[in-house]
């Protein structure tokens, strides 16, 4: 795996089992299901994955927006502040 990503150019990031909160791209999974999953009725499949390809374009479109970059930063932290957890993976003082 280690020679197949440096032959790539690819970095390894590895993170901690229960750490999901550590990986960079759960910050993508929730927005993810709320624009393409919550509240929807797609009749078959072929249909859902047309909206999940339809945010998917949107996200690579806009991918350097501010705004985009801001939102993730922003629920990034949330998922941080749930936790309870800073970057370093130690706790916040005072959390339990």
């Amino acid at each position: 795996m280690k020679r197949r990503a440096a032959k790539n150019k690819a970095e390894l990031c590895f993170t901690p089992t229960y750490a999901s909160w550590a990986n960079p791209i759960e910050a993508h999974f929730g927005p993810l299901r709320q624009f393409t999953l919550a509240n929807s009725n797609h009749p078959n499949h072929t249909v859902q994955t047309r909206a999940l390809h339809t945010y998917l374009r949107w996200c690579n479109k806009n991918a350097r927006h501010p705004d985009v970059l801001a939102a993730q930063r922003r629920e990034r932290a949330r998922i941080r502040s749930e936790k309870g957890i800073r970057w370093g993976g130690r706790p916040l003082q005072g959390a339990a």
